[in-house]
This record gives structure tokens, C-alpha cells and sequence, in this order.
């Protein structure tokens, strides 16, 4: 059992939980490296209906057509040819200015139909190909600035356009400057490349090497979008590799909380002490973390600190390289169930929250100079859960309530009322709270209106931990059920919720007690002493095992 108080009537826990279609089975789900997928033509990616230069020889065309129909037709008079020298010597013979002045006043003496024809005359001797005369002008670097700020799409319109727009868009490496802008830009790409190792490929090249040619990055994009649409199926479909971790020592009885980066995995464990597991072999770590006296039940760590909270009451802060104990924060009378901070580089500051119904804020100088600012009281059962920003922080209680706080002033801004139940878990951002309750109800909230803007069902069990960004909401519950949600549909109203749960994802023998995720992974621990990753990039094959949660292979590693 864990320490977690999730009724105000009783302590329910004391220990403190482009759209297509799959791929034939025939199919081999796998990585392609970017030299395996130069092999199609440039116009297979995207193929425009109909090409800014068909149009323009079509308009042309037609303008010519009607030019030469008028010509036909008309039949000058004796009088306009005698008279036409005259008036154009006279037209001559004036500045530029009288020029313009004397036009201006005969096409105010004309007929509308005339104007129509004026204004078909005058259009295509108006348009300019600037992108081809830049160059003429030496402003090569111009033209291509214009045609970077183009998605995928449109650059491939306009290198349909002509030989000189393609000559553009080619020698000024465009195809890479919008992967390198997308990679800088946006999470999931930045992790593709680093996941798949072609960011090798882009911006500065290392000393003594070259970039490669313009072809290779026409070429990467596709692919890398055929990986992106592969992901979203995989999430979709459940299709997944599975990898365990088994925790399990003498002492342990459950994995309370864990963070996980690209290397490594910390973990909070129920016989009082943070171990480490290796991300690519998922080993444990030799240094493993002692000193608290209870159940290690919330942690965060960033590039220098890890700092947890327990059931002894205490916060430790650690040496993230050395894993030695460099601070310890006295303040709470009974177990803190959860902690977050943010430290920047001259300050920082950190919220913890406790059984004893309060909620700390604490001014980080330091790992080893933290002070208490304030205590903020309200809540009239355990807060299980904060989170905060600049602006709010928001805690979550077996009160059954929400709370609303200024991050500056520590004042009570307004609570959500809602949950039937008391509330166990919580994540605010972007202005959204998304809160799990032993109600087993998941609950989608605006802060600052305070309205509750919808209700997803589908737990059989307390809601324990949840996590969610801008596309879906991943929860884990007692039922030891880990589902995923389609967030932008569950803020669209009209959207029936009986589709807002997209998965629903099985292998947990115990209620599961935490988990993050991001673009390509889930990972989990729960009451059954494992730790599971959940990898929606490398994944099965089709023709593997199928079961109700989707397809998937094990790595199994025993750590006793």
C-alpha cells in the first residue's frame, strides 16, 4: 500500500498508483536509413492538381488567343490611320508624368468593356518572375530566402514552376533548411533524427566533411514522413515492443515513481531507495541511492539534481553524477506524496505537497541553499499532487477539489469542483488540467474559466497517474489498465465519448503507479515490482503475436 489519501472519509491507499491504414501483415515495420529511400522520383511526394506552369501557359495561351481574335475583327478606319503617327510622336514628346496624366484621362473617357480589354492587355505585362530576375541581379541569396519560408507542399509546386525556380530551390539546399527548420522547431522531429541518427546529416557539416547533395534531402523528407504516419498508426493500433524491467528485491513491494531521459531511468521504490537502470541495456546501475528511512514516493531530477520525497517526511536532494546526498529538507509532519520543480540558472523554485494537507513553496538558490517561502493551507484532506508554471500553481487533494494558486503572490486564485471521489493525480499545462480520481473518472479542465470541459470513463479502478501533450492523454489506473486518449477530440464537443479512448493497453499485474511518455514510448511501474517500456518506433513486425493490447515482442531483464 502506498501513502497516497485519495478520500476525505478514509485513507484509501496508505502506502502511496494523413490518416491510413495499418500495414499488410506482408509488410516489414522497420527503420529506413536515409540512403535506402532515395530510390523514388522527385514528384512522387506531392503532385500539385495542377502546376503554377500549366496555369500560366494555359492564361497565356488564352490571352494570345483572344489578342489575335481581336486583330482579326478589327479593321482601322482611314482616319485612325492617319491620325494614330500624329498622336503617338505628340505622346512621345511628353515627360513621363504628362504621360501617365493624359492615359489616365482617356480611360476615364472609355466604355467599361473597353477597360476589360485595356486590363487584358496590361496583366501579363505587369507580372514579373522575380524569383528568376533575382538572380540575374546577383541576389541569388534573396530568391532563396523567399522560397525557404515555404512548406513541403508549395516547394514542391514551385519547383514545377520552371527550370530557374528548380535551380533555385536546388543549389540553396531548401529541402534541407525546412528539415533542419522542423527539427529545431518540433519535438517529434528532433527526436527522429536523433532516433534514427540522420541529424548527422544536417546543419553545420564536421570538420572535413561535405553535406550531401540536394537529391538525398528531396529524398529524406518523404521518408521522414512515412515514419511520422507509421508512429501515429502504431499508437493507434496498439502495435508496440515491450520491455521489462523486474525491480524486485527483498524489501520491494511496488515501483512508486519514476522519470526516464534518452540514457537512463530513475526510479522511486518501496524499500526506501532510488536505483538507476540503463536505457540501452536496461541494467541497473551500480550507485544506488540510500538515506531516506520510508517508501521513496515522488521524484524529478534534471541535469544536475535528483530530488525526492518519501514517507519519512523529508526531501533529499542528490549529486545526479555522484549520487551523493547534498541536501535535506525538513518541513512536512507527515509522508510527501509529490514534488515538482524548476531551477534555472541563478533561481529556481520548487512545490511539495504532503498527508498533512499542506503545500509547500520553497526558493531554490541552489542544491544546497533551498528556503521555504511559503505554506499554503486550504485543503482539508492529503494534496496528492502539484504542478505549477509562471503563473498558477494547481494541487489536487482527497478533498474531492482542485486549488488555484498565484505562483508570485502564493494567494488562492479559485478551486474546480467536480470529482465525485477524492483526486489522485493531475498534469497542468497550456492552460488545461487534466486530473485522474479514485471516482475512476479522468476530468479535462479550463484554469482559468474553472469549467470542467469534458469527462472521460473507461477506468474500473482508481485513476492513478496521468500524463498528457498535445495530442493524446496516456492514464494508468488500479485496474492495472493503461489508456490512451485522443485529446483534440475530447476538446471538441461534438465528438462522442465513446471514441476519446484510442487504446487500451494490458501487461501490468498490479495497479500501475506511474508514467511518462512522450512521441515514441510509453513508461510505466506499477505495484508489480516491474518497470515497463512501451516502444511505439521499433516495433513488431505484423505477423508477431497479436493480443487485445496490439502487437508486440519482449525483452525481458531480471535485476535481483
Amino acid at each position: 500500500m502506498d501513502d497516497m489519501d485519495v478520500s476525505h472519509d478514509s485513507v484509501v491507499v496508505a502506502g502511496l498508483p494523413v490518416q491510413q491504414s495499418p500495414p499488410d501483415s506482408s509488410e516489414e515495420m522497420q527503420a529506413e536509413s536515409p540512403q535506402d529511400t532515395i530510390t523514388r522520383s522527385p514528384t512522387q511526394l506531392y503532385s500539385p492538381t495542377k502546376s503554377i506552369q500549366d496555369f500560366l501557359k494555359l492564361e497565356k495561351t488564352s490571352l494570345n488567343t483572344s489578342t489575335e481574335m481581336e486583330r482579326d475583327t478589327f479593321e482601322p478606319s482611314p482616319k485612325y490611320l492617319k491620325e494614330r503617327d500624329v498622336c503617338l510622336d505628340n505622346f512621345s514628346g511628353w515627360t513621363e508624368q504628362e504621360q501617365i496624366n493624359f492615359v489616365k484621362e482617356l480611360i476615364l473617357t472609355m466604355h467599361h468593356h473597353q477597360h476589360g480589354a485595356v486590363n487584358a492587355f496590361l496583366k501579363p505585362m505587369l507580372q514579373r518572375d522575380f524569383i528568376s530576375l533575382l538572380p540575374n541581379k546577383g541576389l541569388d541569396h534573396v530568391a532563396e530566402n523567399i522560397l525557404s519560408f515555404l512548406d513541403a507542399r508549395s516547394l514542391c509546386a514551385a519547383e514545377l514552376v520552371s527550370k530557374e525556380w528548380n535551380r533555385v530551390i536546388s543549389e540553396g539546399m531548401l529541402w534541407k533548411k525546412l528539415i533542419e527548420r522542423k527539427v529545431n522547431t518540433d519535438s517529434l522531429w528532433r527526436g527522429l533524427a536523433e532516433r534514427r541518427e540522420w541529424i548527422q546529416f544536417l546543419f553545420k557539416p564536421k570538420p572535413g566533411e561535405s553535406h550531401r547533395d540536394h537529391s538525398f534531402y528531396r529524398m529524406l523528407y518523404p521518408s521522414i514522413i512515412k515514419d511520422i504516419e507509421n508512429i501515429e498508426d502504431n499508437w493507434r493500433g496498439g502495435k508496440h515492443n515491450l520491455q521489462r524491467i523486474n525491480c524486485r528485491s527483498e524489501n520491494s513491494k511496488g515501483v512508486y515513481c519514476l522519470q526516464y531521459d534518452d540514457h537512463k531511468i530513475v526510479s522511486g521504490l518501496r524499500d526506501n531507495t532510488i536505483k538507476m537502470w540503463d536505457r540501452q541495456t536496461l541494467q541497473q546501475h551500480q550507485k544506488v541511492l540510500t538515506g531516506h528511512t520510508g517508501s521513496v514516493l515522488c521524484l524529478q531530477y534534471d541535469e544536475k539534481v535528483i530530488i525526492s520525497g518519501s514517507s519519512d517526511s523529508t526531501v533529499r536532494v542528490w549529486d545526479v553524477e555522484s549520487g551523493e546526498m547534498v541536501n535535506t529538507l525538513i518541513h512536512h509532519c507527515e509522508a510527501v506524496l509529490h514534488l515538482s520543480f524548476k531551477f534555472r540558472a541563478f533561481n529556481g523554485m520548487m512545490v511539495t505537497c504532503s498527508k498533512d494537507r499542506s503545500i509547500a513553496v520553497w526558493d531554490m538558490v541552489s542544491p544546497t541553499e533551498i528556503n521555504l517561502r511559503r505554506v499554503l493551507v486550504g485543503h482539508r484532506a492529503a494534496v496528492n499532487v502539484v504542478d505549477f508554471d509562471d503563473k498558477y500553481i494547481v494541487s489536487a487533494s482527497g478533498d474531492r477539489t482542485i486549488k488555484v494558486w498565484s505562483t508570485n503572490s502564493c494567494e488562492f486564485v479559485r478551486t474546480l469542483n467536480g470529482h465525485k471521489r477524492g483526486i489522485a493525480c493531475l498534469q497542468y499545462q497550456n492552460k488545461l488540467v487534466v486530473s485522474g480520481s479514485s471516482d475512476n473518472t479522468i476530468r479535462i479542465w479550463d484554469i482559468e474559466g474553472g469549467q470542467c470541459i469534458r469527462v472521460l470513463e473507461g477506468h474500473e479502478e482508481l485513476v492513478r497517474c496521468i500524463r498528457f501533450d498535445s495530442k493524446r492523454i496516456v492514464s494508468g489506473a488500479y485496474d492495472g489498465k493503461i489508456k490512451v486518449w485522443d485529446l483534440q477530440a475530447a476538446l471538441d464537443p461534438r465528438i462522442p465519448a465513446g471514441t476519446l479512448c484510442t487504446r487500451t493497453l494490458v501487461e501490468h499485474s498490479g495497479r500501475v503507479f506511474r508514467l511518462q511518455f512522450d512521441e515514441f514510448q510509453i513508461v510505466s511501474s506499477s505495484h508489480d515490482d516491474t518497470i515497463l517500456i512501451w516502444d511505439f518506433l521499433n516495433c513488431s513486425p505484423p505477423e508477431r503475436l497479436k493480443s487485445p493490447s496490439g502487437s508486440r515482442t519482449y525483452t525481458y531483464v531480471s535485476n535481483f
